[in-house]
């Protein structure tokens, strides 16, 4: 009987970087696995190259991004006023509206085969959520989904429901990019100056507004890749990161 082995997930924190600047690497490692790929399939079975899978954490300085779905007048900015803010303005490849990233939120960019895992785009977003939940629950905030909608919710004792995760992905040939942006610290003034992921009767919030205090950026990638983990039933492989990963 054949014993199914873990996948093996390489990890990496990139720390404060540019928006394009990860972009560029997503794109190298999300091309590579494609690469690998079709490469196996002229080859038999037996001699196949098995694909890797990575995950990244991050930070973007203040820059806005709008995936294919977008419409560019859900930016409340112009131009010059981008630039009088420092501001950052992208159109990506991920799927979903408008969003901003910036300091003290954490983004997450898998970048995972899914036939090494499951062959499910649906399952994988609700595990990118769950894993977003579950983290949030070890700082004593409940959070939800909310049906129709993507990303991490808290509306519990709220007239209106306030979005604490953005998600949005781009897929090919089972391979996956993009990711989350999670508000930690996040200064949530940014979000004035859009209609965040085209939704304008919501709220936005972080895990900072919540509790009343900052919130160490570590611990609460620990924390989500423990989650991640478990969910996508894999080991975490530590690559040059600044973060000590969970044991298997």
């Amino acid at each position: 009987m054949q014993i199914q082995r873990k996948a093996n997930v390489q990890f990496e924190n990139w720390g404060l970087i540019p928006y394009q600047a990860a972009f560029e690497r997503q794109l190298y490692y999300f091309q590579q696995i494609i690469d690998i790929k079709l490469r196996n399939r002229d080859l038999p079975q037996e001699s196949q190259i098995p694909t890797p899978n990575y995950i990244f954490t991050c930070e973007h300085p203040h820059v806005f991004t709008l995936g294919r779905s977008g419409k560019e007048n859900h930016l409340l900015l112009n131009e010059t006023q981008l630039k009088e803010q420092h501001i950052g303005y992208v159109e990506t490849t991920r799927g979903g509206d408008i969003t901003y990233h910036g300091p003290g939120q954490l983004v997450v960019y898998p970048i995972l085969d899914l036939e090494n895992f499951f062959t499910d785009i649906h399952k994988y977003m609700r595990f990118l959520e769950e894993s977003v939940i579950l983290t949030l629950n070890s700082f004593d905030i409940h959070s939800e989904r909310i049906q129709g909608l993507t990303g991490v919710w808290l509306s519990e004792n709220r007239t209106i429901p306030s979005k604490i995760c953005a998600l949005g992905v781009k897929t090919s040939r089972w391979v996956t990019m993009h990711g989350i942006g999670l508000n930690i610290n996040t200064d949530l003034n940014y979000f004035d100056h859009i209609v965040p992921c085209g939704i304008s009767d919501k709220g936005i919030t972080s895990v900072q507004k919540e509790i009343g205090k900052s919130v160490d950026m570590l611990e609460v990638i620990e924390i989500f890749l423990g989650h991640f983990s478990e969910l996508f039933d894999c080991k975490l492989i530590n690559l040059l990161s600044t973060v000590k990963t969970p044991t298997e």
